[in-house]
């Protein structure tokens, strides 16, 4: 296991001087999903909920959260990010399985740093949006299983979830 990176030899934080480390593609991806009522999976999947097109504002949402998320998490560096994909699928509940929106978030930027933290940041506010938009008709819904599925670039290299 790495050491903690955000501490200096003091035990404070700080942010981390990336300014010797090579710029290199980087990329990650990240996936998490909402949990919710069959009616409301139907409202978003139909495109007839109140406040309209869920998933369509999800995805601007998410796309909006990846580029701010240096403003969000205190020691995040803003980045120039290349690419942010953030794509929607859905599950009819069966059994103990609740109907759910699972969102799968990309991130790519070329620099010194990688962009784990803006692709788990896209994921979980497009999925606060979903939340946002519904809770009219499902105060229940469950945002759930948020992590980082891979990260590709830089000196530590690939990591894939197992």
């Amino acid at each position: 296991m790495g050491e903690l990176t955000h501490f200096d030899e003091q035990g404070q934080a700080h942010m981390v001087d990336v300014a010797g480390k090579a710029a290199t593609h980087r990329k990650a991806v990240a996936r998490g999903r909402i949990e919710m009522l069959p009616g409301t999976l139907e409202l978003i999947q139909t495109g007839t909920a109140r406040k309209g097109d869920v998933l369509g504002v999800a995805r601007i949402a998410g796309i909006q959260g990846a580029k701010k998320t240096s403003e969000l998490i205190p020691l995040c560096h803003p980045l120039a990010l290349t690419r942010v994909a953030v794509e929607f699928s859905s599950e009819e509940g069966r059994g103990d399985i609740r109907p759910a929106v699972t969102c799968i978030a990309t991130v790519e930027t070329v620099g010194p740093t990688g962009v784990e933290m803006e692709a788990l940041t896209a994921v979980q506010v497009a999925l606060l949006t979903i939340y946002d938009m519904c809770k009219a008709v499902d105060r229940g819904m469950t945002i759930r299983d948020v992590m980082l599925l891979e990260k590709h670039g830089g000196k530590s290299g690939s990591f894939v979830q197992p």
